[in-house]
């Protein structure tokens, strides 16, 4: 792969510790700092050398504040992708690539950090949470309703509430049942996808899940959910963050790292889509029953120039197992329809399946983080740094969420 003075490449990266929710005796805001640092020393860079800062989903963590409790010399970028949930990670990315790549910054850092210790657990849907803080039960559950919602999502939700629909699980479910009916997929592909990422999960100590293997027995042993998601269909609800830090090739040249090239990228929505499936019931069965990245993955291989085939290693977001295989088939490893055999077929297993996926563990094993710690393993694929190292990794596709408004990557090395 050829690049120019001024592309944008991937030079560090950082995380903390990853918990069980509650399990960091510390503030989202402290791990937002801490995962920023530890990405500028990998790197070889300090805070002094960045203009720059992004994120995404309405992270609570002000690039305006980080800037200042960094000592950031002079804050020349901030952006927070309007992407929502784990569908803005790639994007932070791809702003902070058009950032160094046009010039109104030279070293942004991307980070993410979520502390539902602190805050609340992502299990719950909007609004449905305690009505003030205090000792567990926090006081009633405020309940959405269209007039008093604090925002647009919150006033979606109120009228898909009433019929049950009270939190991601149970929305995304339905998704996946619809999957099932159109196309034959069975529980047991599910179950081939939590299977693999908890095992690719065992050889990451950094992983939450690494130190609890899981058989395909076990997960069909574990208690439902929301049919058909089991329990270990579920992404795990932690502590945590992590950081990549992004510059141009030119700078990249100096650094400690070897630079990881920013391919392409592509973000975006079908028409109608709003905030996908969670809050939309209404849309085309064709739309519904698929990840809703389509038109991200035609516009993200036309600028690669390089098509599914060409890839070595993907992370792919998997907030739930079935998703997966929704965006197998929108990014085109295989047919619409296909995600569930494929998946069950072994190719997503390090280290000889077709295209080893999730190869920290994923969302569903290693930690949630929004999505961004799928960057994190992609750079280090592309490192030779992985603990499930695919030999000669050149390539790696990064998704971000299916069923939301959505980002990806292409990544590559020299």
């Amino acid at each position: 792969m050829t690049t120019t003075a001024r592309a944008a490449c991937l030079v560090g990266v950082g995380e903390t510790p990853y918990a069980k929710w509650g399990g960091l005796d510390t503030s989202e805001y402290a791990l937002a700092v801490d995962a920023v640092l530890a990405a500028l020393a990998d790197a070889g860079l300090s805070a002094d050398d960045v203009d720059g800062l992004a994120s995404f989903a309405e992270d609570r963590n002000d690039a305006t504040f980080m800037a200042a409790d960094l000592g950031i010399p002079e804050l020349r970028y901030a952006t927070l992708s309007w992407l929502p949930g784990g569908g803005g990670a790639c994007a932070a990315v791809a702003n902070a690539a058009m950032a160094v790549e046009t010039g109104a910054a030279e070293v942004v850092v991307v980070y993410r950090s979520l502390c539902q210790g602190q805050f609340r657990r992502f299990g719950r849907g909007p609004g449905n949470e305690p009505a003030q803080r205090g000792p567990p039960p926090g006081g009633p559950v405020r309940v959405p309703h269209v007039r008093r919602a604090r925002s647009l999502l919150e006033a979606h939700v109120a009228f898909t509430m009433p019929f049950g629909m009270f939190s991601p699980p149970i929305a995304y479910a339905m998704v996946v049942r619809r999957h099932m009916y159109r196309y034959g997929t069975a529980p047991e592909h599910l179950g081939a996808v939590a299977v693999t990422m908890r095992a690719h999960a065992a050889r990451n100590p950094r992983a939450v899940m690494g130190a609890r293997p899981m058989t395909l027995d076990d997960y069909l042993a574990s208690r439902m959910v929301s049919e058909p998601f089991h329990l270990f269909d579920c992404c795990l609800e932690n502590d945590g963050a992590c950081a990549v830090v992004v510059t141009t090739a030119e700078r990249a040249a100096d650094l400690a790292q070897p630079a990881v090239q920013i391919v392409s990228s592509a973000q975006g929505a079908p028409q109608g889509f709003g905030h996908g499936q969670y809050s939309n019931v209404g849309m085309p069965d064709d739309d519904y029953a698929s990840a809703g990245a389509r038109g991200v993955a035609a516009r993200l291989w036309a600028r690669a120039g390089l098509g599914p085939k060409d890839i070595d290693v993907a992370q792919i977001y998997d907030h739930f197992s079935g998703l997966v295989l929704l965006s197998l088939e929108d990014f085109g490893f295989c047919e619409v329809g296909g995600g569930g055999p494929f998946a069950a077929s072994g190719a997503l297993a390090w280290p000889n399946g077709a295209l080893p996926t999730n190869t920290h563990g994923g969302s569903l094993s290693e930690a949630y983080i929004h999505g961004l710690n799928h960057v994190v393993e992609g750079v280090r694929q592309l490192r030779g740094e992985s603990t499930c190292q695919v030999d000669d990794a050149r390539t790696c596709l990064v998704t971000s969420a299916a069923g939301v408004p959505t980002s990806a990557l292409v990544l590559g090395r020299s």
